[in-house]
């Protein structure tokens, strides 16, 4: 049984909305090759904050990455670091904020955007720096990623829903309809790294509202999906993980030796 990892943060995706318009994903449900939770995010639900949390498990009050506006390089031991310090291979396909939490503060663009660093918590990057950067280009970049580096631990984080909730609103054609077409992208890659044995990982940092925002209460933004496919799952439709629990989730799935707070009854074993 392979323990490669694909972990995909899909920026900004509302729970609500993936289960009423992500058909691929909700396919894979209904046919037991998937299974869905619904989560709820930590506060304050703001990006590079969630970020963190689903990289390291510490929430926003642990880490104190409290906001978009703090620049510097994590205080915790992310998945990166753990995967790395077992001498596994570590790549990501993500927005530059993720860059700067775990490999160089402030990015640089020239220096960052093409990472191939073995001494970094993240090896092989190709990062991004605009909200509308392609979501299907960032697949095609994790792509590259993972066909030339064959990494253990494959961090894929597109931007595209998330972009479409701050210029048009959770309700609106356009972020639904951003959601199903990033479904769609994903239909386009899951099945073959299905068929190689990868164990998949789909969930989103935060959600949606009406003002073109997020980080409240609200169940449109604080509750966001979770969807695990592969041989190591165990499927229980009655485990309740957490988004803290995540990172302690991918580290057991890559049997690394950790601390991390995790839902061992969504595995069917332990490390």
């Amino acid at each position: 049984m392979s323990r490669r990892v694909i972990y995909i943060v899909l920026d900004g995706l509302s729970d609500l909305v993936a289960r009423e318009h992500m058909g691929y994903l909700l396919a894979l449900t209904e046919a037991n090759i998937a299974t869905h939770y619904t989560i709820s995010c930590e506060l304050p639900g703001i990006s590079r904050p969630l970020y963190e949390c689903l990289l390291t498990g510490a929430t926003p009050v642990e880490s104190g990455v409290l906001h978009n506006q703090v620049v510097r390089l994590s205080n915790q031991t992310s998945l990166f670091d753990l995967a790395r310090s077992q001498g596994k291979t570590t790549a990501a396909a993500a927005y530059h904020w993720v860059s700067e939490l775990y490999n160089n503060a402030p990015y640089d663009p020239v220096r960052d955007r093409i990472t191939c660093a073995p001494s970094l918590p993240i090896q092989y990057g190709m990062f991004y720096h605009k909200d509308h950067y392609p979501d299907d280009h960032l697949f095609l970049d994790a792509e590259y990623l993972r066909r030339t580096y064959d990494p253990d631990l494959l961090l894929i984080h597109p931007m595209n829903i998330d972009d479409a909730g701050h210029k048009f609103a959770f309700d609106s054609k356009q972020y639904r309809n951003q959601a199903r077409m990033t479904d769609g992208i994903l239909s386009n890659w899951l099945p073959s790294w299905l068929e190689q044995g990868y164990q998949i990982v789909i969930t989103a940092d935060h959600g949606m509202n009406n003002d073109y925002s997020h980080g409240g209460i609200l169940p449109e933004e604080r509750q966001v999906p979770l969807f695990v496919m592969g041989e190591v799952f165990s499927h229980d439709k009655f485990a309740s993980p957490k988004q803290t629990q995540l990172c302690g989730l991918v580290a057991d799935i890559l049997k690394l030796p950790h601390d991390k707070p995790n839902c061992r009854t969504m595995l069917k074993d332990t490390p």
